[in-house]
């Protein structure tokens, strides 16, 4: 029989899908799923964009250049110029997602063997995208206790080797709702000009920054243009998670260069997702004053509601639309499964995602959950209230 290959087995499972059976059983018997589980936004997608997809007048769905249609990316420069990043079209590849913007930044600058470090908790996928690239992760694990903050410049000193090519951050963070500092970053920055490292960072939730934080990009800081490498996508400012259009940009010509060579052994990125996106660009202003509005009073209730649960502990995100709780149980995982297979209070119950898929380090996160607060505040206060019985009667509490 033929086999399957190392590679193939090493691939993690999505710590955010799952659980999908277990929450499609209980649907199936009546039990109503919250979904905390993923960041699918509901907020609405800008009429803008979905009007340019309604009025698309070719009769031809045809390929377009392998960097992304010109007017898009010039548009994207536009943008981008529009929050301090002084970046231009040929700077900007646009991508299947955010998620084929990582992996061509990982082939592009990674060979098979070579290390990049990442602060964890971090976005469950990059895992993924490392393992297919053939990369070695090395976590650097920062704390519930802390907030999350970035952990000290010596210990990312103790990860380097000769095959450290990489540090990647996610600003604001998944899972952790996690805004960096300008001194952190400043930090990052020493160390990586220090070592002649890239420094990639996942700034796809740049516009949700909360409690009169600012959000800094890599690319505004003096000195990284060659090392700095930004992640972007259409899918969480416009809540188009399905329009699959992402974007690498670096100011790093080599870097385009050698990234634009792997999008043209895809052919294209997707024309609607494109067109769509290019519309998005369009999008009011006072859309994403209402959206950061909604956003704040939905975290608030549910930091506040979670912190009042005996037992838990859940650090206020500045940033993103997620949070880490820390919960009295012997394990997540489990708890996970059971409030889908064996609990539900008004014939309702939640779906999470166990925190252990978002760390490297094996054994840790092992009693924390990643919430998205994706839902409306109703919603959320059922969540909290069922996640509060719920805890009372689980088998497998912890004093």
């Amino acid at each position: 029989m033929p086999k399957i290959s190392a590679k193939g087995l090493r691939m993690p499972e999505s710590p955010i899908r799952k659980l999908v059976p277990f929450a499609e059983d209980a649907k199936k018997i009546g039990t109503e799923v919250i979904h905390l589980n993923i960041g699918q936004p509901d907020i609405k997608t800008p009429d803008v964009a979905l009007e340019a997809i309604r009025n698309f007048e070719p009769n031809v769905v045809a390929y377009s250049h392998s960097a992304g249609f010109q007017s898009y990316r010039e548009g994207l420069a536009k943008y981008y110029k529009n929050v301090g990043i002084d970046v231009n079209h040929t700077n900007i590849l646009v991508t299947t997602g955010g998620s084929e913007a990582i992996t061509m930044a990982l082939n592009s600058i990674m060979d098979d063997g070579d290390e990049i470090i990442i602060p964890e908790p971090f976005y469950a996928n990059y895992n993924g995208f490392s393992t297919s690239a053939g990369v070695t992760v090395k976590p650097i694990t920062s704390s519930i206790e802390s907030g999350f903050a970035l952990p000290p410049i010596s210990e990312f000193e103790k990860l380097i080797t000769p095959n450290t090519k990489a540090i990647l951050i996610c600003n604001p963070g998944n899972p952790t709702g996690y805004l960096y500092s300008q001194d952190e970053l400043n930090s990052l920055k020493e160390i990586v000009l220090k070592h002649d490292l890239f420094l990639i960072a996942d700034e796809v939730y740049r516009e949700f920054a909360y409690d009169g934080k600012k959000h800094i990009s890599v690319l505004e800081m003096e000195g990284l243009d060659q090392n700095a490498i930004v992640i972007d996508s259409v899918s969480k400012r416009y809540s188009m998670c399905g329009a699959r259009v992402g974007c690498m940009v670096s100011k790093n010509p080599e870097l385009i260069a050698t990234a634009l060579k792997f999008a043209q052994a895809r052919l294209s990125p997707p024309t609607f997702g494109q067109v769509a996106g290019e519309a998005a660009l369009n999008t009011p202003e006072s859309y994403f004053t209402e959206v950061i509005v909604e956003y704040v009073e939905r975290r608030d209730v549910l930091i506040e509601g979670l912190n009042k649960i005996k037992g838990v502990l859940c650090p206020k995100p500045t940033g993103a639309f997620y949070c880490i709780a820390q919960l009295p149980v012997d394990d997540a995982d489990k708890f996970a499964q059971w409030l889908l297979e064996d609990f539900n209070w008004n014939n309702k119950t939640v779906m999470v995602a166990p925190a252990a898929g978002f760390y490297s380090t094996p054994e840790i996160g092992n009693q924390q959950i990643r919430i998205a607060y994706v839902l409306n505040t109703s919603e959320l206060k059922d969540a909290v209230s069922i996640l509060d019985e719920a805890l009372k009667v689980y088998p497998g509490r912890q004093a």
